[in-house]
């Protein structure tokens, strides 16, 4: 383990001090993991004060439901993980609190399709997902690499390439099904 890394172990005691009504818990909890969950949820909803809104939200979530945490399943870091990240896809999805911006403001903000496909070129040619991503076809890559690399909502893809988005979404489904069994 790094130097400094959180240790998994700890967050899974802290989880069960939780499910028992230890506030102590909980906060030892916020300290060790909030910076990075708010950066993953900062990641998806791309404001910090919505990103921080979630992270609060969540750790009301675990307090309420760290009962039905199940070590089996998976570690406590993936459990609150995915929470944050649930809540996070939830408010876009909402879509309250969403800044919606005019065409120049989108045009000042960048290519997201050159960001993405410079990602992928940033690759190392040996790199298992890039191997992956290069064996699908050019349309579910840059679907994905939108998606997933970006951010952008199904939608925004679907407004990026110029295709429906039903279309957009099997692209990405079977795409994402494709480099699941490659990477395996």
């Amino acid at each position: 383990m790094l130097a400094g890394a959180p240790n998994t172990d700890d967050a899974d005691g802290l989880i069960l001090r939780i499910a028992k009504g230890e506030r102590a818990a909980l906060a030892s909890l916020f300290d060790a993991e909030g910076a990075r969950l708010v950066a993953v949820a900062q990641r998806i909803v791309r404001r910090r004060d919505l990103a921080e809104e979630v992270v609060q939200e969540s750790f009301l979530a675990i307090w309420r439901s760290a009962t039905q945490f199940d070590s089996s399943r998976g570690s406590a870091r993936a459990w609150i993980t995915r929470i944050v990240r649930n809540r996070a896809l939830n408010l876009l999805r909402d879509g309250h609190r969403m800044d919606y911006h005019d065409t120049e403001t989108l045009t000042d903000l960048g290519d997201r399709a050159a960001d993405a496909m410079a990602a992928f070129d940033a690759l190392e040619e040996r790199d298992s997902l890039k191997l992956c991503l290069s064996r699908l076809d050019e349309p579910k890559r840059r679907a994905i690499l939108l998606c997933y690399v970006t951010g952008l909502s199904h939608g925004e893809v679907a407004a990026t390439l110029k295709a429906p988005l039903g279309t957009v979404k099997a692209w990405i489904r079977r795409g994402t099904i494709a480099l699941q069994d490659c990477l395996s």
